[in-house]
């Protein structure tokens, strides 16, 4: 894991500081084991479609097909024995805790579930992403219909902290948002008010970033001043690359 990143004067924000310490979501988040909906050995009988290979410390995530329903998997089984032990499992138990604690949320993949020590699945969530979207597709609508999913998110207590690009959000058939990609989530229940509004309002600035780009006639006031005020945040926002920011 990265080194915390000195502000001004060499000193580390204190907000950002705390989260180190804590961990990801409380134990309460983790539900009792049932049996899945398939198994590893399941899926020598499965389509299969690779989706994203990753770099070596990431998931190897496929589009899986099996008994007439169609998953998400992500699966570190093929990484370096270090990688699937330490950090691999450390990915999938807080994205597989996120996912269950916001099951129920149109927009959000459901029904996750742990397949082995090495990969979870969750329900394929359709729809196309908006670095894929044609120009002109994402209208005013739209934006404010996911600034409404991820508040939703904010009130089971996550914040989703990677919504800076345009990868892990899509538009779904039906023209509505969804959101993805949950294994930078982190739970703020136990948070302060003025951290979580810090972190909230850090999400909060990726959407209204598109907006600015795509629809910038009816972002507001409220909304542009809450992202430029926001912005300020994400350079003392350590985790690159794989919690929150691009490298």
């Amino acid at each position: 894991m990265a080194p915390l990143s000195p502000g001004a004067g060499g000193r580390v924000a204190p907000h950002i500081a705390v989260i180190m310490t804590a961990a990801p979501f409380p134990h309460r988040c983790m539900l009792p084991a049932s049996k899945p909906p398939f198994t590893r050995a399941d899926l020598g009988r499965a389509r299969r479609k690779l989706m994203r290979d990753g770099r070596w410390a990431n998931a190897r995530v496929e589009r899986v097909a099996i008994d007439g329903s169609e998953w998400t998997l992500k699966d570190f089984s093929s990484r370096p024995l270090a990688v699937r032990n330490t950090l691999g499992r450390f990915l999938l138990r807080r994205e597989l805790s996120a996912l269950r604690r916001l099951e129920g949320i149109r927009g959000v993949p459901t029904e996750a579930f742990r397949l082995d020590a090495h990969a979870i699945a969750a329900r394929y969530l359709p729809g196309t992403t908006l670095a894929e979207l044609p120009e002109g597709r994402v209208d005013t609508r739209f934006l404010e219909a996911l600034e409404g999913l991820l508040r939703r998110v904010h009130q089971r207590g996550l914040v989703h902290l990677d919504t800076g690009g345009c990868g892990n959000m899509l538009m779904m058939p039906d023209g509505e948002p969804g959101i993805f990609d949950f294994q930078a989530a982190l739970s703020t229940r136990w948070m302060p008010a003025g951290l979580r509004r810090v972190l909230e309002g850090l999400d909060m600035s990726g959407i209204y970033k598109k907006w600015a780009q795509w629809a910038p006639e009816s972002l507001g006031d409220g909304r542009r001043t809450q992202y430029e005020r926001t912005a300020r945040w994400r350079r003392y926002w350590v985790f690159r690359g794989y919690l929150g920011l691009k490298k």
